[in-house]
């Protein structure tokens, strides 16, 4: 006999096989938890704690309903189980639906844990954006599906943002499944002690966007350096390549504001140490760059093998991860590496130890957190064992705590401004400073397509400091005309991104010298703006100027993000809510609340059509006024770029000023 009744946390619903709560978690947010087992887990996960409500409950027994501002919904029996409404301002914006038995949402897997579902009645005509970053086309994710799983350029963040007014964040970290079909809508995980999920509505996105960050946590407000231009390439071998690529930019007058040390500048593989042999007086050169007004930032990857000095004492204080059936090996990279375990809060003690003597001493302030997926082959989480359990419930959390890590490490020695540049993502990264970016990416024109679906995407999953590599990770060639006309339109891309960072690995020239016979990874090609031939030389120098000139704006709208939630690139739909063409714009965006920036992406073009929402714009090719409401054609020669900025911003003057 199934019993529903109101306590004084919400409604309760209990049957043979089920336990479900519905209860408010802040003004406007509800969360509901349901599982197979007798009692419900209190575990939050990344979430804050609930803010005040003045939610109103009642119940018969048969029936119950919650009021909790925005949001309400109704919970009512059912043959064989129970149902529930969401209504957002008394419309339905959610309704479960029970396909055949209903113990088929619970398959045991293990222990208390299950293969959990919670499934939706598809709605017609909804529009669904977030869910992370990956290589993939569609910003309006109805009619896909989504495995909720990291690798390497993908990260999963389980949380949407619906054209109805709402957000969805599934809040299980374990490995599953989002489903967005015209049958039904359906979050799964593979394995989980219980499904957990809140539902949040506003009066516009920017409200919603508030609500996620109530319940995630508000980015920090960026740095001035952070919203300049960042020059990295695979990889500087040497202290004195570095400072020579350093020194050039200085001489030529490019303000650089970060220049990056990659990877395999360690003596091995979970050493977090500068070869004394490459890099003799990192104390030095730090102290030089900063002299330049450039900011030294350091990769480090969490691989670890039993060559590192570091293995014994992690290993036997169980701080890597670890296998649960077989040995160490989770990665092949010059040999098998396991991964340091970033949510037990000893390794993120021990590394932070280690990385303050070797690199913060120095004058090191930022990393560069790569493999933060981490990125384990075969990707068989159920087989890994985390300090905070074992990966089938648990892995979509590595790249939350090894943020983590960094920013309490670097909060203790007094930084304020922390920035850490991540590979992957959970909710609640932002708080931590994460910078995250899609990953190693090919240099083409469709993951340049691409690119800016996942900044959006990632946008309305609460990342609000997001970039991808200019011109793309692999197989980039410099002396490619495709490739030089390529990293323009990146460039013009990336100019419009929260952070502007240039990266690749770009194919060796046939006169490139090895500097370094000796080293185990060789450099990349050259990825220098000097690199790319003579014509577009002035146009990335005009550019990295330009971003220069932005600061002000940028900072102004990041200070606007730290206090609001809402993101620095975003949609059309976030700034024109009523404007229903905004939603289907996946091409074009506002950077910020006055720019407007639609990317040229596809080799040769010079026009295409841009959609202008209501109000007065300027061109920033030519100062043209032009009223919106309509769409209009632009054209925009390989050294122009298309953007519009609203009538009367001060940020027009930035378009046509000297050289900051």
């Amino acid at each position: 006999m199934s019993k529903l009744t109101a306590t004084d946390r919400g409604i309760l619903f209990q049957m043979r096989d089920e336990t479900v709560l519905i209860e408010p978690y802040g003004e406007n947010v509800i969360r509901v938890r349901a599982s197979r087992n007798a009692r419900l887990s209190d575990e939050r996960w990344t979430l804050e704690p609930p803010r005040p409500d003045q939610a109103a409950i009642t119940c018969d027994g048969e029936r119950a309903a919650m009021h909790n501002g925005l949001i309400s919904c109704e919970v009512y029996k059912v043959w064989g189980g129970w149902q529930m409404r969401v209504l957002r301002k008394g419309v339905e914006i959610l309704r479960t639906r029970e396909e055949g038995d209903p113990i088929r949402k619970y398959q045991h897997t293990e222990g208390n844990h299950y293969r959990v579902r919670a499934l939706f009645e598809a709605r017609e005509g909804e529009r669904l954006y977030g869910l992370g970053q990956e290589q993939q086309p569609f910003f309006n994710r109805k009619g896909c599906s989504c495995e909720l799983i990291h690798y390497n350029t993908k990260s999963a963040m389980p949380v949407v943002y619906s054209s109805l007014g709402y957000g969805f964040l599934w809040n299980n970290p374990a490995p599953g499944l989002a489903e967005f079909t015209n049958n039904h809508t359906l979050w799964q995980c593979d394995s989980a002690y219980q499904a957990d999920y809140l539902i949040y509505a506003g009066e516009t996105p920017a409200d919603v966007m508030r609500l996620y960050a109530q319940l995630t946590g508000f980015s920090p407000e960026m740095p001035d350096w952070a919203a300049g231009f960042w020059q990295c390439k695979l990889r500087y071998e040497s202290q004195d390549d570095l400072l020579a690529v350093a020194r050039e930019y200085h001489r030529r007058g490019v303000p650089v504001d970060a220049i990056v040390i990659d990877y395999f500048h360690w003596t091995e593989q979970g050493n977090w140490e500068f070869d004394p042999e490459l890099w003799p007086d990192p104390k030095a050169m730090c102290d030089e760059l900063y002299a330049m007004g450039i900011r030294p930032v350091v990769s480090i990857w969490p691989t670890i093998n039993p060559a590192s000095h570091n293995w014994n004492a992690m290993n036997d204080e169980n701080m890597l991860v670890r296998t649960e059936n077989g040995q160490y090996g989770a990665f092949e990279f010059y040999g098998q590496q396991t991964f340091i375990d970033p949510t037990n809060p000893r390794t993120r003690e021990y590394v932070w130890e280690q990385v303050k003597k070797t690199y913060y001493s120095y004058g090191i302030r930022t990393f560069w957190l790569d493999e933060a997926e981490p990125e384990v082959h075969p990707q068989q989480f159920q087989n890994l064992r985390f300090h905070i359990g074992n990966g089938a419930q648990t892995a979509l959390l590595y790249p939350y705590y090894y943020a983590k890590a960094f920013h309490d490490g670097l909060k203790a020695e007094g930084e304020q401004d922390v920035v850490s540049l991540t590979r992957c993502s959970y909710p609640g990264s932002q708080k931590f400073g994460a910078v995250v970016w899609n990953g190693d990416i090919p240099s083409t024109w469709q993951a340049l397509r691409e690119s800016v679906v996942s900044g959006l995407s990632m946008a309305m999953c609460g990342i609000p400091w997001w970039n991808s590599d200019i011109g793309g990770f692999l197989f980039g060639d410099v002396e490619s005309d495709d490739f030089r006309e390529l990293i323009v339109r990146w460039f013009q891309f990336g100019l419009f991104c929260p952070v502007m960072r240039l990266h690749g690995s770009r194919q060796r020239t046939k006169d490139q010298v090895d500097r370094h016979p000796g080293v185990k990874e060789r450099s990349g090609g050259d990825n220098e703006l000097w690199s790319f031939g003579e014509r577009n030389w002035p146009i990335l120098r005009d550019l990295v100027h330009l971003r220069a000139r932005l600061k002000p704006y940028i900072l102004a709208c990041a200070k606007r993000t730290a206090a609001t939630g809402e993101p620095i690139m975003r949609p059309m739909f976030f700034d024109f809510p009523a404007d229903d063409r905004s939603y289907d714009l996946a091409d074009q965006y506002m950077f910020g609340p006055d720019i407007l920036f639609a990317p040229i992406m596809a080799p040769g073009q010079t026009d295409r059509e841009v959609y202008l929402p209501e109000g007065r714009w300027i061109s920033v090719n030519g100062g043209a006024a032009v009223t919106g409401g309509q769409t209009v054609t632009c054209h925009a020669e390989i050294g122009e770029f298309i953007a519009f900025v609203r009538e009367g911003a001060a940020v027009l003057e930035a378009f046509h000023g000297g050289d900051a």
